[in-house]
């Protein structure tokens, strides 16, 4: 594995603005490890609760009396914001402090989440998810960029490690603090569970993290940008969110949906984006993002990459909990339980990626995780079933823990391992972005597939037993519009003989697809990773 050097220019000595800033390090002190922990865990909780409201989300559903589409929403206005926004925050960072902007990303990120576990309505809780997305779009580029300016060499190399961790890790922990929180306390606590830490983490990123800035970013706003990449993406996943209740083309009532054009309007905009953000840097002006990074082989074949990883990781962990609770009978602390182990095969890979890295290089470890990744959600896809075996479910999950820890931390270093530590800041942002983005796409695309998937097989079924016609809709449009959830009710109490099984199969089949589709787009990330530079395997 190449291992990072440490820049000469501007960051290996006090710039002006920043003359408080040491210089990159290559060995973590006791500080270091007290602000690269502090780090860790603001963005593990930001991770966290972009997973732990999944879980929950079964009990959230019938509290709040949300639909599929609101559930779909509680989800991706998260991740949708944490994208739009990445950019433009992340260079208020590189210019105004990142320290700054990680502590106020916290503060606003507590805020958020102490009315999220205090909402009344499904506007309420979307509401307040939405300005959580904010503050996480504030914390995660401030936090990257800063242990890119503090560290280089061996000590960047752990740094991201870690980094990789907290991300593989806390995804997959928040769902089992979500099952136990909503078993045996109250699903409002996966929010309020935020508070105590978070102030924890602010007090040691005040006292251990450096203020640092980038002297050579431009001072001057881009709002046309900020505008034209927000609303681009925002119509995207409007579309793949309400593509099913809308229709992609017609409505029920013969008129035209707003899908296709909220689609392609999406598209023309983010097209509209990268050519005004090329001529604003052509003459020489403030732009939200520096097109010049994609000039860099690895930068511009690693976000990509990321991109994709990230839509097929977030959509399955979407969409497996709704298939453990809707249909095998798992509590939301066993569903919790079920999916820890792919935390565990997360954190002991990582203890072992030092000496594995010696004798890999970062391509290659990459490209194993992303290999792990697919063979074990395809084999999930090949067994599942209502007799699936718990040990096995674990099993495969343990697998795909061990690729997410060897594909995140590692595609991270990889991505920016050509970049100058003064364009941290731009760079981390723009991969954040990226990857965020991925994530909302991901909850939305397969989360729709499933829920459509659900919809039409379950009608299928039903009209097979010969129902009437008024007893297969309703019983189709509460099993689709409440996810799934409405499966384990029928299973209890079944309507009618061979409704139970029907309703459970449809759901299944739906997931089994859906878990396919995953495979497939992980599967396309490991092809994306070939067109990675290849850095020289270590010896030694």
């Amino acid at each position: 594995m190449s291992i990072p050097q440490a820049d000469p220019d501007p960051h290996t000595a006090p710039t002006p603005g920043e003359s408080d800033a040491p210089a990159p390090t290559e060995h973590i002190d006791r500080r270091g490890w007290l602000a690269l922990t502090c780090i860790a865990l603001g963005v593990s909780l930001v991770i966290m609760d972009a997973t732990i409201v999944n879980v929950a989300l079964p009990v959230v559903i019938k509290d709040l009396g949300l639909s599929a589409a609101d559930a779909q929403w509680t989800n991706a206005t998260y991740s949708l914001v944490f994208a739009a926004l990445l950019l433009t925050v992340g260079r208020l960072g590189d210019l105004r402090g990142r320290r700054r902007l990680l502590i106020s990303g916290m503060i606003l990120f507590m805020a958020a989440s102490a009315v999220a576990g205090a909402s009344t309505s499904p506007l309420m809780l979307i509401g307040s998810r939405l300005v959580q997305g904010l503050g996480a779009a504030m914390i995660v580029p401030s936090a990257l960029s800063t242990l890119n300016a503090m560290f280089s060499g061996r000590a960047r190399t752990i740094a991201f490690a870690v980094w990789g961790s907290a991300i593989g890790g806390m995804a997959a922990i928040g769902p089992l603090v979500g099952g136990w929180l909503a078993t045996d306390t109250s699903w409002r606590w996966a929010f309020w569970l935020n508070i105590p830490i978070g102030l924890l983490i602010v007090i040691g990123i005040i006292r251990s993290v450096p203020e640092t800035r980038d002297p050579a970013t431009t001072p001057g706003g881009d709002p046309v940008g900020v505008a034209l990449s927000a609303l681009g993406m925002g119509a995207i996943v409007f579309a793949l969110i309400e593509g099913h209740w809308f229709g992609w083309w017609r409505q029920e009532d013969g008129s035209i949906s707003p899908v296709a054009p909220a689609l392609t309007a999406g598209i023309v905009l983010i097209l509209v984006f990268i050519g005004y953000e090329r001529r604003r840097a052509t003459l020489g002006r403030p732009a939200l993002m520096d097109l010049g990074l994609f000039r860099l082989r690895s930068f511009r074949s690693g976000v990509i990459a990321a991109m994709i990883v990230a839509l097929g990781e977030f959509g399955l962990l979407f969409t497996l909990p709704l298939l453990l609770q809707g249909s095998l009978g798992y509590t939301a602390l066993g569903t919790g339980a079920v999916i820890v182990a792919l935390a565990l095969g997360t954190f002991l890979i990582s203890g072992m990626l030092p000496q594995l890295s010696k004798r890999m290089s970062r391509r290659a470890i990459v490209q194993v995780g992303l290999a792990l990744e697919a063979l074990a959600i395809g084999a999930l896809a090949l067994t599942v079933s209502t007799t699936i075996s718990t040990w096995l479910i674990c099993l495969l999950l343990f697998v795909y823990g061990i690729g997410v820890g060897m594909a995140t931390a590692q595609l991270t270093a990889l991505l920016l391992s050509d970049v100058p530590p003064r364009e941290s800041g731009q760079a981390s942002g723009i991969q954040s972005t990226i990857r965020q983005l991925g994530s909302a796409l991901g909850v939305a695309a397969l989360g729709g597939l499933l829920i459509n998937q659900l919809t039409n097989v379950t009608q299928h079924n039903l009209a097979a037993l010969r129902l009437p016609a008024d007893t297969i809709d309703a019983l189709t449009t509460a099993v689709s519009e409440s996810a799934g959830t409405a499966i384990a009710g029928l299973q209890a109490s079944p309507p009618g003989p061979g409704i139970a099984q029907a309703v459970t199969n449809a759901m299944i089949s739906a997931s089994q697809t859906t878990l396919w589709i995953a495979a497939a787009v992980l599967f396309v990330g490991l092809l994306f990773t070939l067109r990675l530079p290849k850095a020289p395997t270590p010896r030694g």
